[in-house]
């Protein structure tokens, strides 16, 4: 990962290959010019202060995305200049929001993919925008070449394609706490957030149930998580029909794990239960053409809570978190759960299977079961659960619904802090009566138009009496079948883990209710 660093350093005596600064769009007609951010200033006095109009020149217009290389002026040891843009101009001068900040740092971190080094001076006016900024360089700088020149990534590096090796932050000061502190928990998080982008994109023949348990396991150790796992046997002894059904039809078997982090100041504690398919091919109710090739995505929920777990550890938050990774792998065969079959689920209830490719729900339901058995104050579970929800709200956005308003609209603000889009949805009570079954307490189907909101229906009756609950149904913004945008790769995002970080923030600090 990219190698970051605050610096003092005045930016014409930097030795690097590129200087990076903003430039924003200037307020009132279309037809006025970019405006240089504050942190370019050195660059602009070396152009005479004809920058913005050097920029102009070259069609820059400090739009969002943006990225305008020139060559550095006279006497910069740096011999490259690239503005990337910020957007709109701020009304406050200098006060750029912290998510304009990230999306320019990992664009321009892509534009250096190859680099060995590069200086960032963009507006850094406090801790929280050396945060914001690092943050969008480690994510723009990932590349996953673990399958590539046996991983060495050669012909990355032969292509100029190598991540940006070294980072500066120009203006962040090295011995001032808050600065490092800021930089130390970017770097904690985003770190975690990568690994959890590599779990997410790692071929399913390699990523099984009992693999990513292994990797859970192995990452507790060094993070002093105490992890517990669940094997066919344990869940079989257990009762835990839901992530078993999932299971039954894969030569993989299906694991239940999870990971306790525990602080010795902390009164609160925060449940955490991710949906781990590891491939889902539908089951018998099998995915038409198209619809499987990306199907390696459909354990990101659990590479969520997995990532915030370990980072929170590593960040050293005053709360108690537990994790729940639910693990299967959804095949056909003959051995696997069939519509019309019955499933006696870990807390007891009876669902009627109506559709095998309705089955992250299905183990979800044990585990938030599981979850439910400890108290905890808060429970929040995250999937890749319905295409419904992508089709409500596109590929960029993920649902939130919860049993409590006040807790949902926490969820939405604390991802809006962190720079994730995210939107309220409701649980409308009339969808209910469609999961009624004459054979079993519920089934796991329901009617087809609010589809999704039917899935978060479904997974509030197996919550605990008293708890409060959310669901982030991130089927949309889990895997970016696109080219890159802003700091986020083709393939695995990440979606939620900044979210979850946030949440425990949030919890230990006392201001989630």
């Amino acid at each position: 990962m990219t190698a970051l660093t605050l610096s003092t350093a005045a930016a014409p005596g930097l030795r690097a290959d590129a200087i990076v600064i903003g430039v924003a769009k200037g307020a009132g007609s279309k037809a006025a010019g970019p405006v240089v951010a504050p942190g370019a200033e050195a660059v602009d006095k070396a152009y005479d202060g004809r920058l913005a109009g050097v920029l102009e020149t070259l069609g820059a217009s400090g739009a969002e995305g943006e990225v305008t290389k020139l060559p550095a002026p006279a006497g910069f040891k740096a011999p490259l200049v690239v503005a990337v843009g910020l957007g709109a101009a701020p009304e406050k001068d200098g006060e750029y929001d912290g998510e304009a900040l990230r999306k320019a740092a990992g664009v321009a971190a892509r534009a250096l993919a190859g680099s060995k080094k590069a200086a960032f001076a963009l507006p850094l006016g406090d801790a929280g925008d050396i945060g914001a900024v690092a943050e969008g360089v480690l994510l723009g700088a990932y590349s996953f070449d673990a399958y590539k020149d046996n991983g060495k990534n050669v012909s990355a590096k032969k292509n100029g394609k190598a991540p940006l090796a070294e980072a500066a932050l120009l203006g962040g000061k090295p011995r001032d706490k808050e600065h490092k502190a800021a930089l130390e928990r970017a770097t904690a998080v985003v770190e975690e957030l990568n690994r959890a982008r590599d779990l997410i994109n790692t071929p399913p023949n390699d990523l099984t149930p009992e693999s990513f348990a292994a990797i859970a396991t192995a990452a507790g150790k060094e993070h002093g998580i105490k992890v517990q796992v669940l094997d066919e046997k344990a869940l079989t002894n257990g009762g835990y029909g839901g992530i078993l059904g999932v299971g039954s039809g894969s030569a993989a078997a299906p694991r239940l794990v999870k990971l306790s982090y525990t602080h010795s100041k902390a009164d609160k504690h925060l449940a955490l239960v991710g949906k781990g398919i590891t491939y889902d091919s539908g089951g018998i109710s099998l995915k038409p053409a198209g619809h499987n090739e990306t199907m390696k995505c459909d354990m990101s929920g659990a590479a969520a809570v997995f990532a915030a777990v370990v980072a929170a550890a590593r960040l050293g938050l005053q709360v108690n978190i537990t994790g729940w990774l639910a693990l299967a792998e959804n095949m056909p065969s003959g051995s696997a759960v069939r519509p019309g079959d019955v499933l006696r689920m870990y807390s007891g209830k009876t669902v009627e299977v109506l559709n095998t490719d309705a089955e992250g729900r299905l183990v979800l339901a044990d585990a938030l079961w599981a979850a439910s058995q400890e108290k905890p104050d808060a429970i929040v579970d995250v999937a890749t659960l319905t295409g419904a929800m992508v089709l409500a709200l596109g590929n960029r956005t993920f649902g939130v619904m919860a049993n409590d308003d006040a807790f949902r609209s926490a969820i939405v603000e604390a991802a809006e802090e962190v720079g994730e889009a995210s939107w309220p949805m409701p649980l409308p009570e009339h969808l209910r009566k469609g999961m009624d079954s004459p054979t079993a307490d519920i089934a796991n189907m329901g009617e087809r138009m609010g589809g999704g909101l039917v899935a978060g229906l479904f997974l509030r009756e197996f919550v605990g009496e008293g708890i409060t609950w959310a669901h982030l149904d991130i089927a949309g913004p889990a895997f970016n079948e696109g080219g890159a945008f802003g700091y986020t790769p083709k393939g695995g995002t990440g979606s939620a883990v900044r979210t979850l970080v946030r949440l425990a923030e949030l919890t230990a600090a006392g201001d989630l209710g």
